[in-house]
């Protein structure tokens, strides 16, 4: 029957007895069972948060559980230490490291990554061990709900989607309507308001509000 276990006496049936072909066939079935592959996982816990750093590792649970020869669901243990993926090339990258309950896919490697994740560089696999459950990286972002935080693109534009604060920290911020880009605020101006303008200002009387003076940004909110 579709969706259940249909031999609860394991995958041994009786046309693998039935000469050399079948054995044969049925020895290979049970050596790529142990093959791994890929399969889907929920993040545990994540060795970073959010935080400016390198690349780190979560730990994982299979969410596809072992079944016996009767039937018996057997839940997998923990894989501790998967790398994960990060969008990065050089020095630039999107941080949005995992958190714990998120759903993704874990890949198996098809030898021994112990001493590259170890080196981060070319390396001898140290043991001869193939497509083991040790050797997994975690993909995110399969089957997870729906985000309060978020960039959307679609046909009618681009949607930058945030509950608290959109901070933005630069040198200088370029804004265009798809002629000749211009800074919001050139940053000499900036420390020509802060430096003469406005105490001038509040020489006279002046109480309004005033952008940041520690500020290495060109950014005033617009009222």
């Amino acid at each position: 029957m579709m969706g259940t276990v249909s031999n609860p006496a394991g995958m041994l049936q009786p046309s693998n007895l039935w000469g050399v072909y079948n054995n044969l066939r049925f020895v290979i079935q049970q050596a790529l069972a142990n093959v791994q592959t890929a399969t889907i996982v929920q993040v545990v816990a994540c060795s970073n948060s959010g935080g400016v750093s390198p690349v780190g590792t979560v730990d994982v649970q299979i969410l596809v559980n072992q079944i016996t020869g009767q039937a018996v669901a057997t839940p997998h243990v923990t894989m501790y230490g998967l790398p994960y993926l990060r969008i990065q090339g050089g020095a630039n990258a999107v941080i949005l490291d995992p958190q714990p309950g998120d759903i993704g896919i874990a890949v198996f490697a098809s030898r021994d990554i112990t001493n590259v994740k170890s080196t981060k560089a070319q390396a001898n696999p140290p043991t001869f061990r193939t497509h083991d459950f040790a050797d997994g990286m975690y993909l995110g972002g399969l089957l997870n709900g729906t985000p309060s935080q978020y960039i959307q693109f679609n046909s009618s534009g681009i949607s930058v989607i945030s509950p608290t604060e959109v901070k933005i920290t630069a040198p200088s911020i370029l804004l265009s309507d798809a002629g000749s880009a211009e800074a919001l605020v050139l940053k000499p101006f900036y420390d020509f308001w802060n430096t003469n303008i406005l105490p001038f200002l509040q020489g006279l009387g002046y109480t309004g509000p005033v952008p940041p003076t520690n500020s290495v940004t060109t950014v005033i909110q617009g009222q």
